[in-house]
């Protein structure tokens, strides 16, 4: 199983280099313009100034640029970092949501993904803007502005399963979140639907990556203690504001793990409510934990939602994702503790894998 860190500071590229020396074997920069240093300053930062760990958008937002556009870009990083570089795509859900936007469909994250790859492998592509279509492609491609090759694995974020069937119809891999994601058994039996739809085998590479919120615990450590929650309770909430705003779109009922507590969150929510409510509710995404948020943390959402325990339970837990067919975990910690967190991880559990 590889290894990697997610990214988005851009005065954090020495905590790539760090996480490099450590092991780490990818790094996804973030893409969310009203919150995170911008994609693609981020990404060349780190191809300049590391040697071996993969970099990747982390996850690039369709809906936030043209699609050649974004090929553009991905190729221009590709010639600082050839064979390092890849890219995956999402839908967006906090980059849109801050925006007063909704994610885009999986039909449109299709015909974005069916540009780009086509871009990136050279070919002529009909691309339609508004109501017109037009042939496009790279040019001049022998002055080297750019890198087609090696070719740059194209991979999609999705937790639901139209999204998901999405990567098996034209992707090189997938990126999912668990839980929400589902099992990675559920999220490929979605992606191989998706393959026999479009008529094609999935390639023997497909690659398969989660981001996964992970507690190491102290030997005997209590989970609603002051570090646990410090650790874990920005990656916790970040997922109670992902599903702030699913429930609102799609009327769903909240997952079970949440609904000892919901109704009193929602009141909360309610009665911050405010006109820019769709920019502060996102502001501490993964980075901090709201104190008066603090107490809907609960010791069983923490085990829902994070893979929990001392490091060879960790060990186990992830030699049995290895085994589900997950090829990569990805975490991110709090900017004030990700150097202490990847050192302990790289040391107790990355060691012993």
């Amino acid at each position: 199983m590889e290894f990697g860190i997610s990214a988005g500071h851009i005065t954090a590229v020495d905590y790539i280099q760090h996480a490099e020396r450590l092991g780490f074997t990818r790094c996804w920069i973030t893409d969310t313009p009203l919150l995170r240093s911008n994609l693609f300053a981020m990404w060349a930062a780190a191809a300049l100034q590391t040697k071996t760990i993969r970099i990747g958008s982390g996850v690039a937002v369709c809906g936030l640029r043209l699609a050649p556009e974004a090929a553009n870009g991905i190729a221009t990083i590709n010639a600082l970092a050839p064979g390092r570089t890849y890219a995956i795509f999402g839908t967006g859900n906090t980059a849109m949501r801050m925006l007063g936007l909704p994610a885009m469909s999986a039909k449109g994250l299709r015909e974005y993904v069916r540009v780009v790859r086509g871009l990136l492998r050279g070919e002529e592509v009909a691309y339609s803007a508004g109501s017109e279509s037009h042939p496009v492609r790279f040019t001049a491609l022998e002055q080297k502005q750019i890198r087609l090759e090696p070719p740059v694995p194209i991979h999609i974020a999705a937790n639901g399963p139209l999204g998901q069937a999405v990567a098996g119809e034209i992707a090189d891999g997938l990126c999912t979140a668990i839980p929400r994601g589902g099992t990675i058994g559920q999220a490929m039996a979605n992606v191989r639907r998706g393959a026999e739809r479009a008529g094609r085998k999935l390639p023997a590479g497909f690659h398969t990556a989660a981001l996964l919120n992970v507690l190491m615990l102290e030997p005997g450590e209590a989970l609603n203690s002051p570090r646990v929650i410090a650790e874990v309770g920005p990656a916790i909430m970040t997922n109670f504001h992902y599903l702030v705003d699913w429930v609102h779109q799609f009327g769903f009922e909240p997952p079970p793990y949440v609904r000892p507590v919901w109704n009193d969150y929602m009141a909360f929510r309610r009665a911050r409510a405010a006109g820019d409510a769709h920019l502060t509710m996102h502001a501490s995404h993964y980075a901090a934990i709201d104190p008066e948020e603090a107490r809907f943390i609960t010791p069983e959402i923490i085990r829902a939602l994070c893979i929990v325990g001392e490091p060879p339970e960790l060990v186990e837990r992830l030699r049995q994702l290895d085994r589900d067919g997950l090829n990569q975990v990805t975490f991110h910690p709090t900017f004030e503790r990700r150097y202490e967190v990847i050192e302990r991880f790289a040391r107790l559990v990355m060691a012993r894998m």
